[in-house]
C-alpha cells in the first residue's frame, strides 16, 4: 500500500552507500525545509529522461528553500554497479545528496512494494507527504505540487 498524505518522510538509514554526506546529516539539512526525494534506475530510460527536468527544480526552488535527494534503486542485478551509478551521476549532473538503495532498505520504507521508477515524494517543511507521483508522468504531475506547495515562500522572496 503507498504512502498515504500526511504520512511521515520515512528514515533514511539503510541506503547500501551515501555517495554524499550521510543520513543524519541529511536529516540536519533538511530540517525546517520543504523535501523533494526521487527515486531513479540506471535501467530506467524514463528516469534518465527526466533528469535534466528534476535538475531544473533542484535550480529554480533551492533559492525558496526546497531540497532535494536522489536515491538510486537498482531495478536488476547488473544496475547495483555502484561504479555504474557514480558514473551516471557524474553524466546527469546528479549534485543533490544521492543515495544507493542496492538492498531496497528505503524503497520498503517508502512504501514502494511495485518498484516505481521513476518517483517522487514531496514532503512538506514538517515533513509530512505532501505529493507523490510515478512513472511516465510523474514529472507533470510533481512540479504542480511543488509550485503550490512553495507559492508562499516565492512569493516572500520576489
Amino acid at each position: 500500500m503507498p504512502m498515504r498524505i500526511g504520512t511521515p518522510m520515512p528514515s533514511l538509514e539503510g541506503a547500501t552507500e551515501w555517495l554524499s554526506g550521510s543520513a543524519d546529516e541529511l536529516l540536519r539539512d533538511t530540517e525546517g525545509h520543504p523535501v523533494l526525494i526521487h527515486f531513479w534506475s540506471l535501467s530506467c530510460s524514463m528516469c534518465k529522461d527526466n533528469l535534466p527536468r528534476v535538475s531544473e527544480w533542484r535550480e529554480k526552488y533551492a533559492p525558496v528553500g526546497l531540497r532535494m535527494i536522489a536515491i538510486h534503486m537498482p531495478r536488476y542485478p547488473e544496475d547495483t554497479n555502484v561504479d555504474a551509478v557514480r558514473e551516471a551521476v557524474g553524466k546527469y549532473g546528479i549534485t543533490e545528496p544521492r543515495a544507493i538503495d542496492n538492498e531496497h532498505k528505503l524503497r520498503d520504507a517508502f512504501q514502494n512494494e511495485k518498484g516505481y521508477v521513476p518517483a517522487y515524494y514531496l514532503f512538506d517543511e514538517q515533513h509530512k507527504l505532501k505529493a507523490f507521483a510515478a512513472g511516465e508522468y510523474g514529472v507533470k504531475v510533481m512540479e504542480p505540487a511543488i509550485e503550490r506547495m512553495l507559492q508562499p515562500a516565492k512569493q516572500a522572496t520576489a
